[in-house]
């Protein structure tokens, strides 16, 4: 299979180097705005790693609080993709790790902001992490920083 980085660098991957990540994402629209998250000048739906044992549609509540300090309710699955992408994980040289992604995708309905709920990790400290309403009607004039575009789920659920 082909795996790709968010350069845009293709891999090529056999099963046995990858590893397994479930992930779940949350759309949250308020005043025809989408909460995202910025790093780097670049955008993420507010998401990620589903913990062992953790219920999707509660990670999805988590990483929102997390990311954005925001607290979110109801998540309503509204789309499901696979991936397989490739980073060079924090060691010192790089060690280059291949995952195959499962991604959630959850509606989810806004309740309020409290950024000192804010959690973030290490390297999301690092790069800047930092939430970010941004209208519709600018979507297709971001740089999404992921190697899932998720721009067709909202236009979709939109």
């Amino acid at each position: 299979m082909i795996s790709k980085d968010v350069e845009g660098n293709e891999y090529e991957v056999v099963a046995n180097d990858l590893t397994w990540r479930p992930s779940a994402y949350s759309i949250v629209i308020r005043d025809n705005a989408i909460l995202l998250v910025k790093e780097n000048d670049k955008y993420h739906l507010p998401g990620g790693g589903i913990d062992i044992g953790e219920d999707p549609k509660i990670a999805a509540m988590r990483e929102v609080k997390e990311e954005t300090g925001c607290t979110v309710r109801d998540p309503k699955l509204i789309d499901l993709a696979s991936s397989f992408f490739s980073f060079g994980a924090f060691d010192n040289p790089p060690n280059l790790q291949h995952v195959q992604s499962l991604l959630f995708y959850y509606a989810c309905e806004y309740v309020s902001t409290d950024t000192s709920d804010m959690h973030l990790d290490e390297y999301e400290e690092a790069s800047g992490l930092a939430p970010e309403w941004v209208d519709l009607g600018e979507l297709d004039a971001i740089i999404v920083g992921t190697t899932v575009d998720w721009r067709p789920v909202i236009r979709k659920y939109c």
